[in-house]
């Protein structure tokens, strides 16, 4: 299994999307400060992840959520979140 997850910053509120094998791992690292690009904006809140089934469909959905059309989708789909 493999998982496309998405971060928010706790300090600039942006939003870090990735993909991995090891979805608590890979969060652990980046509060750490182990993933050069986020280190400077920890610590980050898990608001959302799916799982897939390949790495190769984990790194697709990456890619779309990454899309002004997959920004949109995460906006809706955490629209209730996202407005408290």
């Amino acid at each position: 299994m493999f998982y496309t997850y998405v971060l928010q910053s706790e300090i600039d509120h942006q939003f870090y999307v990735g993909y991995t094998k090891n979805l608590k791992l890979r969060f652990e690292k980046h509060n750490k400060g182990y993933i050069k690009s986020t280190k400077d904006r920890r610590p980050f809140q898990l608001i959302y992840y799916e799982a897939c089934l390949s790495q190769k469909d984990a790194l697709k959905r990456e890619k779309y959520l990454k899309t002004f059309h997959g920004k949109q989708y995460l906006h809706k789909r955490l629209k209730s979140y996202l407005t408290g």
